[in-house]
């Protein structure tokens, strides 16, 4: 296992460019498998969850071919069946996060698929119903396997289209479902359906492959199946929560920085919430720059009480982006709420903070209270391991702004969502290095 070591107090400068988007990426690259015609992406995040989905493809029997850095080429002409069906594609799913969005088109080629509980952050329970109660509503059937502890999904006269009512706005779940629908026959809708700019791309990418669909950007989708899928051309979005870990670098290091082609208009709320932390944020075209502040008053609500910043399905708050707000605030002037309302164990890497000098009252798995030292007080560095990707990345920023030298153990968690940070944030000034254990 790897570590970082992290020599703080060191300030940030220049510019850095988002890569592209780790959860639009896991939903186009599985899309590949809709159709026999070579699809070519570009801004493909080469992060370790994105390499091993694409591992899993090629076991599959995709062609994949890499034409520069972050661009592909795909073909799933011949699946392998054979491979499919085996106990090590159940027990690779079984360990990558990425996995579950296979199953879709896995079933509309293949007939079948297996599909077991997949691995990934241990932030609480993830579930798998919408995913899989989405393909029974299309028609599959479901069998449990005990021994191979592992869903068995069966639809070898195809799906057939339907009304559903999702029973949460899950995004990867509308991904699945979306995905099965376009190859099923007849109308689908899908209500309640997620509509984050990642399901917009992924639905703009399949129309270009051939698919109708009506609805996008919304909660409410309507497919028409289609014989077949054709081949197309993709780009992935910058990945807005890298854009959101830069602005709380910057902020807790009260640096000055910039963060080009942002897409800024696909960023929703976040510049605003990030506001509410006292943060000046300018948008100068598709960037962002954010000054050096020496303070930043966290706002209050209108009637005087205290601000609550809280997760929520889109156009809400992503809730990958609550743990680094949560750290921000540490050394804010004033005090919020963290409401994790979608994640029960993602808090918890809070007591880490209090250990570097932190003030805050950690209330339940889903509540924080934080008192901010409005920088009169600097963390102090520490040793402590990733539990996650955006814990990871919270308490790197952290170490980053913190007194002395920290070190940060099982990054292989950040090196799933952020790629070549250390050597990206070393050329902004940070003072990082990698050590291989």
């Amino acid at each position: 296992m790897a570590s970082f070591i992290i020599e703080g107090g060191h300030k940030l400068s220049g510019s850095i460019q988002p890569q592209g988007a780790k959860n639009e990426a896991l939903e186009v690259i599985s899309a590949v498998l809709l159709t026999r015609e070579e699809v070519v992406m570009e801004n493909i995040p080469e992060i370790l969850d994105v390499k091993n989905l694409i591992v899993l493809l090629q076991s599959l029997g995709v062609k994949v071919h890499r034409l520069e850095k972050g661009k592909y080429s795909f073909q799933a002409d011949s699946l392998n069946a054979e491979y499919a069906d085996s106990e090590e594609f159940i027990k690779t799913c079984a360990k990558l996060r990425g996995s579950v969005m296979v199953a879709g088109p896995l079933l509309c080629r293949l007939g079948h698929v297996w599909f077991p509980k997949p691995g990934g952050d241990k932030i609480g329970r993830r579930r798998v119903d919408t995913h899989i109660m989405g393909m029974v509503n299309l028609g599959a059937k479901l069998n449990y396997d005990s021994n191979r502890k592992a869903y068995r999904l069966d639809a070898p006269q195809g799906l057939k289209g339907t009304y559903m009512l999702l029973d949460e706005a899950s995004v990867t779940g509308t991904a699945n479902i979306l995905m099965a629908a376009t190859l099923a026959k007849g109308e689908t809708t899908i209500y309640n359906a997620a509509c984050e700019p990642y399901i917009q791309q992924l639905s703009k990418m399949l129309v270009r492959m051939g698919a109708k669909i009506e609805g996008i950007g919304s909660n409410l989708l309507k497919i028409c199946g289609v014989e077949s899928l054709g081949g197309a051309s993709h780009r992935i979005l910058p990945d807005m929560i890298e854009v959101g870990s830069f602005i709380g670098m910057a902020a807790l290091t009260r640096s000055s920085l910039t963060i080009k082609d942002t897409s800024y208009d696909d960023l929703g709320i976040i510049p605003a919430q990030f506001r509410r932390l006292g943060i000046n944020i300018e948008q100068r075209g598709d960037d962002i720059f954010v000054p050096e502040q020496e303070s930043y008053v966290i706002d209050s609500f209108l009637d005087g009480s205290i601000m609550t910043i809280a997760d929520a399905p889109w156009p809400g708050l992503t809730p990958d982006l609550l743990s680094v707000m949560l750290v921000v605030a540490t050394q804010c002037k004033g005090s919020v709420l963290i409401h994790q309302k979608m994640f029960e164990s993602r808090l918890f890497f809070v007591d880490r903070l209090i250990d570097m000098g932190a003030q805050i009252i950690l209330c339940d798995p889903h509540r924080a209270v934080v008192i901010g030292h409005d920088h009169h007080f600097q963390l102090r560095a520490g040793r402590m391991s990733s539990p996650d990707i955006r814990a990871g990345i919270a308490l790197l920023i952290a170490a980053m702004s913190a007194k002395g030298t920290s070190v940060i153990g099982n990054i292989e968690q950040i090196d799933r969502g952020y790629e070549d940070i250390d050597l990206r944030l070393n050329a902004l000034g940070a003072h990082i290095i990698r050590q291989n254990d």
